[in-house]
């Protein structure tokens, strides 16, 4: 791996933005450090995420052993959600879960619990403050779904309780200035799972930034794919509906969004943004003729690419089971058989947008939910220079050519090319990195690198999401911080 370089910039000796707006607080969600007594943490939603990187890893349930190549199996398939073979039981308690689904809750109870653990109390979401009051949890972890993280996340802040909050913070502008006033007004603070700042190759960029590799940062261009198996599960699940999501641009995208804000240290400003939904509902050109799901899966080009994979759920006669086998009989029922042409779907499945920040720096940033691979292409320019990265897969997990490497191309002088060690763990390595974070403390680079994020870097990006899809929606330029402050002064 080449060894980096002392860089010029014309941007302050740490390369930092200097008009860059810092995070209003810093999260008592952090542990005290390695040394903390256990912390007792109860987890609202029993979602495929929250049971894989939260709640198994509190127990101390681990995929260790899991076969590399077994690309199709269960254990394999959890690295999707954040698995690995992390151990944090010596430092957190679970002592309370809720979820939605009661039938879901007790399968957990009976088939996740580790022999002998004691029982955990199960409760329904009526039942939160019965939760906070009872189970006494210092950490609530929210990962339901994201229309619903706003009401968990104010009511723990004002038992003065910590939250960690899975990424989106939650599905609206007014709902992540409700959440900002409520951390205000609190003693506690909140924490968001913006987990693709940890993977290698972003460190590394962030590294190279701040050691001032480009010297000012002016421009990241970032096109993002996702790929036809990966993008047709969320036409297949609650996500597709704004009014449970909030939209792809703030379910998805606000990773993406996140990811560029940390590497400029700025905030945006300013979004214009064009999009469509031209894949999945009933316009799609893909949709065969059919009088029933089907008759129209027979012929459906997705369902055909990806026969066998699991990726689609088969028997709508039962109620669909995710990871580990547990069921989701409240959102996906017997007798529910969601397809990708049906005519609730309402939210975009490609967008562009063009993205100003406070410094004047820019983004073009885009996105799509139906590719024939899986992954990114990314230029950060600068005064000095570019960095350059791209990371590709195939929906069967075939890395493309050149996935992994990092590219320096100073504006004057010859490229250097690094290359990023391959890290286990869910998603490239980054979920047990920020699990570290979270459960015992960060350690050196993190507060470096500033990889933990806040409740206002959480905000800020569910923001630009919502002025992604509101810029299509409307034909205009849409105000970042108008957004948060207007949408919320609407709603009460």
């Amino acid at each position: 791996m080449s060894t980096l370089r002392e860089y010029p910039s014309d941007s302050g000796s740490s390369g930092r933005n200097p008009n860059a707006r810092p995070a209003e607080r810093t999260s008592t969600a952090d542990p005290a450090g390695p040394d903390a007594p256990r912390r007792r943490y109860a987890v609202v939603g029993l979602s495929n995420r929250g049971v894989a990187s939260f709640v198994r890893p509190l127990l101390g349930v681990s995929d260790a052993g899991a076969p590399d190549d077994a690309a199709d199996s269960s254990d394999r398939s959890t690295l999707g959600y954040g698995a690995s073979a992390d151990d944090f039981s010596g430092h957190g308690e679970l002592v309370a879960v809720l979820d939605v689904d009661r039938a879901r809750a007790d399968a957990f109870a009976a088939t996740i619990l580790p022999p002998g653990h004691p029982e955990v109390p199960i409760y329904a979401p009526e039942e939160f403050e019965d939760l906070v009051r009872e189970a006494r949890p210092d950490v609530v972890i929210v990962t339901s779904p994201d229309h619903s993280h706003a009401r968990y996340i104010e009511a723990a802040l004002a038992a003065g309780v910590d939250v960690v909050s899975e990424k989106p913070m939650v599905a609206t502008a007014a709902d992540a200035a409700r959440v900002l006033r409520a951390e205000q007004a609190s003693a506690a603070g909140v924490r968001v799972t913006h987990n693709l700042r940890y993977t290698s190759r972003h460190r590394q960029i962030k590294r190279m930034v701040l050691a001032g590799a480009i010297g000012r940062p002016l421009h990241v261009n970032m096109d993002y794919h996702v790929d036809i198996r990966h993008g047709a599960s969320y036409f297949l699940r609650w996500n597709r509906e704004r009014a449970n999501s909030g939209g792809l641009t703030i379910h998805k995208s606000t990773h993406h969004l996140d990811l560029i804000s940390w590497w400029l240290a700025d905030a945006p400003s300013t979004v214009y943004a064009v999009g469509g939904r031209d894949y999945y509902g009933p316009g799609s050109p893909h949709r065969p003729a059919g009088a029933n799901t089907a008759q129209v899966r027979e012929r459906d080009p997705y369902y055909q690419a990806q026969r066998g994979s699991g990726a689609f759920h088969d028997g709508a006669d039962q109620a669909r089971r995710g990871l580990f086998d547990l069921p989701y009989e409240v959102q996906y029922p017997a007798g529910s058989d969601l397809y990708l042409y049906d005519e609730e779907i309402d939210v975009e499945d490609h967008v562009a947008a063009l993205l100003t920040f406070a410094s004047g720096a820019t983004a073009a940033y885009a996105v799509d939910f139906s590719s024939p691979w899986e992954g990114y292409r990314a230029t950060l320019t600068g005064t000095h220079g570019t960095i350059e990265v791209f990371t590709g897969r195939t929906p069967d997990g075939e890395s493309l050519p050149g996935s992994g490497q990092v590219t320096h191309r100073p504006l004057f002088g010859p490229p250097e090319v690094i290359d990023i060690e391959s890290v286990s763990g869910g998603h490239d390595g980054a979920d047990p990195l920020m699990r570290r974070d979270l459960f015992v403390g960060p350690d050196e680079e993190s507060v470096a690198l500033g990889l933990g994020a806040s409740a206002h870097e959480g905000a800020l990006a569910v923001a630009a999401g919502e002025a992604i899809w509101r810029s299509i929606e409307e034909g205009r330029i849409v105000s970042v911080a108008e957004l948060l402050e207007t949408r919320s002064s609407a709603q009460g």
